[in-house]
This record gives structure tokens, sequence and C-alpha cells, in this order.
């Protein structure tokens, strides 16, 4: 055949033209290839059910993405609805229940990602996914802490973890909004919350007193009243002083909810669950608050299992945009559970000794008193233990403008025990303490291993401005991962502004905030 026959040169032109077209970006493998995960990406995206072969560009493929990981998720739900009859024992069912929540939080995190009614912003998709990524990774190690990873895990194994990192990763490099603060709130606080939280005694919906003054004489029944309300505005349940011994659930539905006590030294909620227990650490908390928009004031979360029953948890928050000012967290191991989403502590108190504030909330507490109490015998205190697992998730735990203090039972044994400002729980665990009080409890390295040297070159911990006797960064770790960090452009990045996104919902909550450095 001649080089110059019409029929040549229409076999070139269509290969030539068919290796162009492979390498446009309108093809879903080629997409997949740009993610972390290319593989589960491009088996599902190929599969006949779905339309996915020609993605016209990036917001294509995110929506493509989304998609998918919500299509699994919903098949690794019934899955795992399935597994229930698997469990061998009562904390194997624990551990199995927990999971049927967190599924069912996660396919809501991406379902209002994917909801166009919505109108969410790249930060609010990076948090919800963030969060669902959360959700899976503590469904998993719930199987691990009751020791039945080995026979549950690969009846579970399913591609949802991979596929939500992807979503992360294309979602990714989207600026967090900068926005303003009004006295000292982040935005995302209304006018009317912030009203509620300086008033002295707010408008209540709802109040509970022991003594029988009240509309009701427990939290729960209280709780249970105001989920049968009408719409989602915000809710006020007035809780009077008193012990109250109850364990407390707001799910998810239950948005906007306030309680309102008469101070942390009078309103005191208090449990006892604990791993040591019987319980798993997600379950193990006192008080439960997953309904988005949840403000506390003026109260006591406590959890009184004692360090010999280890994880045992007072507070667990996944409420997103939630705020707790001027409340008290009461416990020893896993005392304060930041568990996903964004949160605003303000002016409060908390104690515990290991891990005692952790979590993979985006977090930021501000002007809080924290304190290392006495710990079992052999134990070192670590103040945070910050859960992030993948370095696209928007997480991360800030302490600023606080006071790092030793409890009364751990000073007159001080020398007995370490005190450390952190351990990194997972890979890409990040924290920081910018212009903080540290007393001489703080140890010299500052920060300690959780295991050899796992994620130590992967974490970010940094120290800003710190000062007091503990505070000194001469002799910290050396760890890739640890940065004393002298710009304060550096260390903007974890303020309310930037790190909460904290200007656009906090002062309608009318909480007290410093946006910035």
């Amino acid at each position: 055949m001649a080089m110059n026959s019409p029929l040549f040169i229409l076999l070139i032109t269509i290969f030539i033209s068919a290796l162009v077209s492979s390498a446009l970006p309108n093809d879903a493998n080629w997409w997949c290839e740009k993610t972390p995960n290319p593989e589960p990406c491009k088996h599902f995206m190929s599969h006949k059910s779905h339309k996915f072969g020609h993605i016209m560009g990036k917001s294509d493929f995110r929506k493509a993405a989304l998609e998918l990981a919500m299509e699994r998720a919903l098949n690794a739900e019934s899955h795992t609805k399935w597994l229930g009859q698997k469990c061998r024992n009562e904390r194997e069912r624990a551990a199995w229940a927990d999971c049927l929540k967190l599924y069912e939080s996660t396919i809501l995190q991406l379902n209002q990602t994917l909801d166009p009614t919505t109108k969410c912003t790249t930060f609010d998709a990076q948090t919800w996914l963030s969060t669902a990524l959360t959700n899976l990774e503590t469904c998993r190690a719930g199987f691990v802490e009751v020791n039945a990873s080995d026979y549950m895990l690969p009846l579970m194994n399913n591609n949802v973890t991979k596929l939500i990192s992807n979503t992360l990763a294309i979602n990714n490099g989207s600026r967090t909004p900068v926005e303003s603060y009004k006295d000292g709130f982040p935005k995302w606080f209304r006018p009317g919350d912030r009203k509620l939280l300086q008033t002295s005694a707010p408008r209540a919906n709802i109040v509970v007193a022991q003594d029988g003054s009240g509309n009701y004489r427990t939290i729960k029944a209280a709780i249970d009243a105001a989920a049968k309300r009408s719409g989602s505005g915000r809710f006020v349940i007035y809780i009077k002083r008193g012990v109250y011994r109850e364990n407390i659930e707001i799910g998810n539905k239950m948005k906007n909810i306030m309680l309102v006590g008469d101070g942390m030294k009078y309103t005191i909620i208090t449990g006892s669950r604990s791993v040591g227990g019987g319980s798993t650490t997600f379950n193990s908390a006192t008080v439960i608050v997953t309904g988005s928009g949840f403000i506390a004031r003026g109260i006591t979360f406590r959890n009184t299992a004692g360090p010999q029953n280890h994880q045992a948890v007072a507070l667990r928050s996944g409420s997103d945009l939630s705020v707790f000012y001027r409340c008290g967290f009461e416990g020893y191991q896993d005392t304060l559970y930041v568990h996903s989403q964004r949160q605003f502590y303000k002016e409060c108190y908390i104690y515990g000794t290991v891990d005692f504030i952790f979590g993979n909330a985006a977090v930021v507490l501000q002007n809080c008193m924290i304190y290392g109490r006495r710990p079992m015998t052999s134990q070192k205190i670590t103040i945070t233990a910050q859960g992030r697992t993948d370095s696209n998730q928007n997480t991360g735990i800030s302490i600023q403008n606080s006071r790092i203090m030793a409890a009364s039972d751990l000073k007159p044994v001080l020398g007995s025990f370490k005190t450390f400002l952190g351990r990194p729980w997972k890979q890409y665990s990040r924290t920081v303490f910018l212009k903080n009080y540290m007393d001489s409890l703080v140890d010299p390295a500052g920060w300690l291993e959780w295991d050899g040297n796992f994620a130590l070159n992967t974490l970010y911990y940094g120290e800003y401005r710190n000062t007091g006797p503990g505070s000194s960064t001469s002799r910290r770790v050396k760890w890739r991962g640890y940065r004393v960090i002298t710009s304060s452009n550096e260390a903007s990045r974890f303020t309310v502004a930037n790190f909460i996104a904290g200007q656009s919902w906090l002062p309608n909550t009318r909480v007290p905030f410093h946006a910035g450095l």
C-alpha cells in the first residue's frame, strides 16, 4: 500500500485521533488516575450500571465520585446490617451497633454534600467529607477495641473509605472563606444565638428541675419532648442546678438545641460508662451530641468511671457548628471526644489524664483551663490525641490563649508523672498550641510517640509564642512533623477565622471569640 494512499492517510488519522482522545480529560479512567485510589474508582466507574464514561470536567468528575461513594456507602450499610447475626458476644454487638450509627451518619454527610438545595461551600463539603471518613475509621477502630478485628473487619471490607478519600482529594485546594467576627464570635453564630449566650437567663422553651419546679425532672424527658417540636429553630432547654445522673443523646435530627445550666459548678450531668465496663469508647460518653448547631452554656459534663476503667468519655460531639461556652469536662482517659465537624470551645475547664482531648473534628479551644490529673501508676499524661487519617481532611485541634496546668491531685506528685502536649493517634495527626500559658508540668520534650516511629514524619504539631515554665522549645522532639512556628501567617491558619471559618457562623451565637492571633 502506498504511503500516501487515501486509505493509509485515513488509518493514520484514526490512529492519531484515538491517541489524542485517550489523553483528553473527558474519560473517567483519566480522572481516576488523578485520585489517591485509582483502582476502585476505575472499577466502579466502568461498571455497566454507571454512565460515568464521559466526564466533561472536574466538577462533573467530583459529582460522579460523590455519587459513587454514596452508592457504595448505601451498599455497605445494608451489608453491615446483615453482619449483626455474625456477632459472637455483647462486646462485638456493641461495636457493630456503633457501626450502624456511623454508616447512617456517613450517608447523611454525603447526602448533604450532594444535595443542590444545601448551597454548601467547598469548605462545608470538605468538613462533611472529612466527617464521613472519620465515621468509617471510628467503625473500624471499634472492632479493634473489642479484639474482633481479625474476624469482623474482613467481612466488612469494602471500598467506601478509599472512594471518600478520593472525593476529599478532588474537593481539596479550595480556600477557606475569610470572614469577619462580631462580639468575639464567628459569624456562623446568629445574632439571636449570641443574645442567648450573653443573657443571664435566656427565655427557655422547657425547664428541667429535679425538685419538680420545671416542666420535667430529667434531661432525657426534656430531650424527648424537644424531639417532637415542629421546625428546627433554636430550642432552649434550661437545666436548673443539680447533679443529673443520666446518659443523654441528642441525635442527627435534633438541630439547634441549646442546653443552659446554672453554671459549671452547679448544673452537672454525670455518667460512668467505660471501656472497662463493657462499652465502646464511642458509646461511653455521658452526653452525645450529633445534631448540628448545638450550644451548651454553664454545664459540667462528667464521667466518674475513674482511671482504672480506661477510656471513659464525658462528652462526645459530632455536631457541626457547635459551641460550648463556660462548660466543664471532667474525666480521666478520653474525657472530651471532639469526634468530627466544626466545633468551638470558649472559657471551658477540661480535666483528664490520657489523651483527654481527642478526636478528628476541626476544633478551636480558646481561653480554656486545661488540667492534667493524677493518672494511674506508670501512666503518662497526654493532653491531646488527634485522629486525622487523610492528609486532605480539614481537621485538627487548635488550642489558643489557654492555660495548661496541674490539677490539685497532680500537684503533690508532679515529679512522679510526665505530661505531654499530645501524641499521634493517627497518621496525619494535627495539633497546634498558639499563645498559651504552659506551667511546669509540661515535659521539656513536649510531645510523646504513639508507637515507635509511627506518624512522626506525617504529623503536624506546632507551637507558636507560648509562655510559662513549660513552654521552652529548646529541648523539644526532633521529629520531621514537629515545628516551632515563627511565621504569623502559618499560625493564623489555625485561628477561628481560618481553621473553622468561624466568622461565618460564630457571631450568631453571641459567644465572645477572637478571630485571629
